[in-house]
């Protein structure tokens, strides 16, 4: 009977080589961050499809802030949350009754006239329009003050000298004023081509208060943390991978005997 040892060395990992590649934390971790990352991914997206609307604008009469094919997400909102100085979406039955997306520049209460010194004037004020086309007036043609009555909005078109807007329709029983009601929805986004969050006007500012931005900032940034998360979490099985077998060659590469 020989001396022969019955003891086996044990690998240098300390592990037997056949579970899975990866600590156990790190596993529980990679599902937890792909399954947070769906979470967030999916969930801004249902919530975007719930605030928002996508439209194409099929005319130029808002350029430059939003031309001809541009594609705009619209925030769903009440008529009477609409503000002075908002782009909305509405439907009026004298204006053709299809979706139309004008600026409020007047609300119910306000007087609006047209032009001292080449500007708009609300309730004696002169506004400050900053998106209208460099070099272009308030208005081509002026028109005397108007009063909007209560619950109505006095909307105009960026590109005045071809907008159809309230002043092409003066003459109409409500001076060209637009019920709130109408209002579907207000332009927060150009997303095609990508122009970014519609500037609120501040020179509508001294008239009372502006407009909030919607959601989309926070919605956009939960679609990204969630792509993040997902692609992330997915990734550490392969990085483990390829880490296990760097250290499995750096090992077999060892001289026999090194400690």
């Amino acid at each position: 009977m020989g001396g022969e040892s019955m003891t086996h060395t044990a690998p240098r990992g300390g592990g037997t080589g056949t579970g899975p590649v990866g600590s156990r934390t790190g596993q529980r971790l990679s599902g937890l961050a792909v399954a947070l990352g769906l979470v967030l991914f999916l969930g801004g997206f249902a919530w975007g499809a719930v605030v928002y609307r996508p439209y194409t604008v099929p005319t130029g009469s808002m350029t430059p802030t939003i031309d001809a094919g541009d594609r705009v997400l619209a925030q769903r909102v009440d008529g009477g949350d609409v503000r002075r100085g908002d782009v909305v979406v509405f439907k009026d039955a004298t204006w053709g009754d299809v979706p139309m997306v004008k600026r409020v520049v007047a609300i119910g209460g306000d007087t609006v006239s047209c032009c001292q010194d080449g500007r708009l004037k609300v309730n004696g004020k002169e506004i400050d329009e900053p998106y209208l086309p460099k070099g272009e007036p308030a208005e081509i043609t002026g028109f005397p003050t108007v009063t909007v009555p209560e619950g109505r909005l006095f909307l105009l078109g960026d590109e005045r000298g071809s907008s159809l807007d309230s002043t092409a329709h003066l003459t109409d029983a409500a001076s060209g004023t637009v019920a709130r009601s109408a209002v579907d929805a207000r332009v927060d986004s150009v997303v095609w081509p990508m122009k970014g969050l519609l500037d609120r006007p501040t020179g509508f500012e001294p008239l009372g208060a502006l407009s909030s931005p919607g959601p989309l900032r926070t919605i956009t940034a939960l679609v990204i943390a969630g792509a993040v998360l997902v692609l992330g979490g997915g990734a550490y099985g392969p990085i483990a991978t390829r880490a296990g077998a760097a250290r499995a060659r750096r090992a077999n590469a060892e001289p026999a005997g090194a400690r």
